[in-house]
């Protein structure tokens, strides 16, 4: 979520402020216990059961046995609240790379981590992104896989586009095996059976005349079994840090 403005600069909401530390306390309000962590947990929580769609400011206000009004004294709107929990939902980033690890196996792990993040809370995907990220622990990963790329040739700007582009990709590939999830959930197959089966469809409908690229891919048996998405995952993740690779090498010898 964006933070507003006014002619002093941009001003944040309360919780955000809270949230770096920015108040001494928490926004108050008259309820014994409640306080934003609490609010943010017990909406991490529904999250985590339920999914975004059931995340609402009565139904987390349900969670705590409170009125949904004494909520907003403590966070100001549903977006305030999505921007905590992606906060929370993230969790730590992994930290800077270990000492001696170079560029690769630095963003490599930086990827992955975040890669089981997002697997593990596929709701991160549905929220809808406003603007650059201002939350702590959010700025921890950028940090992190910024580090990544220290002692490189590459310029701060692409550095940063490369980031950019790398988590772009694993958000892509969270997205798609959280679609085929639902998918395999709504049609009772399993994930594992999803391919075998679109390649044998594939067999029936397609005139190899028409579509030798495709036959040649069934001939040689790629769709007769399901791939480990992780190693699909590795594939793409290894390709994009080849391109990084080349760029380096190039910003090197000029």
């Amino acid at each position: 979520m964006a933070a507003k403005t006014d002619d002093s600069g941009p001003v944040l909401p309360p919780a955000i402020e809270y949230a770096w530390g920015l108040r001494d306390r928490p926004p108050k309000g008259p309820r014994p216990g409640m306080s934003v962590p609490a609010i943010v947990d017990a909406a991490v929580g529904v999250a985590d059961a339920d999914g975004l769609a059931a995340v609402s400011m009565s139904r987390v206000a349900k969670e705590l046995g409170a009125a949904t009004m004494a909520l907003y004294r403590y966070v100001g709107s549903k977006d305030e609240l999505l921007a905590l929990m992606v906060d929370a939902g993230y969790g730590p980033s992994p930290g800077p790379p270990p000492p001696g690890t170079d560029w690769r196996a630095g963003l490599t792990r930086w990827a992955w981590a975040e890669h089981d993040v997002l697997r593990q809370r596929f709701w991160l995907l549905h929220v809808p992104i406003t603007g650059p990220p201002i939350t702590p622990q959010q700025l921890g990963w950028m940090e992190d896989g910024l580090r990544c790329l220290d002692g490189t040739a590459l310029t701060e700007g692409e550095k940063m586009s490369t980031l950019l582009l790398l988590t772009g990709y694993v958000r892509n590939e969270a997205t798609l095996a959280s679609q085929i999830a639902e998918g395999s959930r709504a049609t009772g197959a399993k994930p594992s059976e999803m391919m075998p089966a679109y390649g044998r469809l594939l067999a029936q409908l397609i005139d190899p005349a028409r579509f030798p690229a495709l036959q040649r891919v069934l001939a040689a048996g790629v769709l007769s079994q399901d791939d480990d998405p992780d190693d699909e995952f590795t594939f793409g993740l290894d390709r994009i840090l080849d391109g990084v690779d080349a760029l380096i090498g190039r910003r090197a010898a000029t």
